[in-house]
């Protein structure tokens, strides 16, 4: 990866099954743009390359980068 900074990603599946990702913007661009399509999607993540069977993906969950630390609102 470049100088991206990742997103952590959560890539749910038909079935139930769920997987957690850091991914860089043009990766997460590459698997948005493959969904709804067939076959497999290879995913560059930031440890590893991830090989999705895309008719099996039911949703993608990206974190927003606004974490809180402590209580209040």
């Amino acid at each position: 990866m470049s100088d991206e900074k990742p997103q952590k990603v959560t890539i749910g599946f038909a079935g139930g099954p769920v997987l957690s990702a850091r991914v860089g913007p043009s990766a997460l661009a590459g698997l948005r743009q493959a969904l709804g399509g067939s076959g497999w999607h290879d995913l560059e993540a930031e440890d590893a390359t991830i090989a999705l069977q895309l008719e099996k993906v039911v949703y993608v969950l990206v974190d927003s980068d606004s974490h809180r630390v402590g209580f209040g609102g």
